[in-house]
């Protein structure tokens, strides 16, 4: 089984939180995608942040979050403000 944190953006810490909600593996990740993901977390965790929003996101695609394209960033702006 691959772990989490082989994927990028996903240190211990974040890799805690996805097993927290049963996402346990990087296929798992992809396949339910980063807004769910998050979603699943923000409900144990009110302090998860729009930056790991971004980091799920890059995980997803395999990329370090900051290469995100802008407009991957401006949605996942507009998903993180609908938890306010």
């Amino acid at each position: 089984m691959e772990e989490l944190t082989k994927m990028p953006n996903i240190g211990s810490v974040l890799e805690k939180k996805l097993k927290d909600v049963d996402i346990n593996t990087p296929e798992e990740l992809i396949n339910l995608g980063s807004k769910e993901a998050f979603t699943r977390i923000k409900v144990i965790d009110n302090t998860a942040c729009c930056s790991m929003l971004c980091a799920l996101e890059g995980a997803v695609q395999g990329v370090r979050w900051h290469n995100l394209n802008d407009i991957t960033k401006e949605d996942l702006k507009k998903f993180f403000k609908t938890f306010k």
